[in-house]
């Protein structure tokens, strides 16, 4: 793997398609999970896992899985990894496990998951998967945890459990609250993107212009020393 094809997709994983804040997957967790930062990032780091790890395995397997039956073999490998850290959880993180509740078997079928299966794993090598995996899920948790932050800080006054001050507003930790902080993340992010990839596009654009330039001076010198 190419160090511009590691940028590529560490860009796309956190930022061009962010999971959460640009192509709105996952929704159900983030929503139901970020009252705070603790919780947050509990599932967030529990999706990279789970998204490294099965994207590895869909990729040493993407020419063996017959075509007919790879959806349910997906499936199969994402259960294994989901178990396996629902084990861990319940083991060695109690609290968590029992905050993440039915959620955390649920990331079986969570559509970041089998979305990055089915579109880069099955298609592309294993480094490059377990890369993709790698930035998918820290955009995810990136997303989560700061949804969590704001969440925390002004339903509970507290961050990670440790109380700031005894002011609070109640309606940041219920449902309602979740969607509209979520509305106001996902609004925020693509503006601050979009201005991003307006001064990239420009920064390319003088590039490729003094590029240019620098040719046609090469050329024009060339034929003033032929003539």
């Amino acid at each position: 793997m190419t160090k511009e094809r590691f940028k590529n997709i560490a860009l796309d994983g956190l930022l061009k398609n962010n999971p959460t804040f640009r192509l709105v997957l996952g929704t159900c967790p983030t929503l139901a999970i970020s009252s705070s930062l603790f919780n947050s990032l509990g599932m967030g780091l529990s999706v990279t896992v789970i998204l490294i790890f099965s994207n590895i395995i869909i990729s040493c397997l993407r020419k063996v899985i017959p075509n007919q039956v790879r959806i349910p073999a997906f499936i199969l490998i994402i259960a294994t990894f989901v178990t396996i850290i629902r084990m861990f959880l319940e083991k060695y993180v109690p609290d968590l496990y029992t905050s993440l509740g039915v959620f955390l078997p649920l990331i079986v079928v969570n559509c970041i998951i089998l979305g990055r299966a089915e579109s880069f794993a099955s298609k592309n090598p294993v480094l490059d998967s377990a890369a993709d995996g790698l930035f998918t899920g820290l955009g995810f948790t990136l997303a989560i945890s700061l949804i969590g932050i704001v969440r925390e800080i002004l339903g509970a006054g507290s961050i990670l459990g440790f109380k700031l001050w005894d002011f609070q507003i109640g309606f940041f930790s219920s449902s309602a609250g979740a969607f509209v902080v979520y509305g106001l993340m996902i609004a925020i992010f693509n503006s601050l993107y979009s201005k991003f990839e307006l001064n990239r596009n420009r920064k390319n654009f003088k590039q490729q212009m003094v590029a240019q330039l620098d040719n046609e001076d090469a050329a024009t010198a060339d034929a003033v020393k032929e003539a």
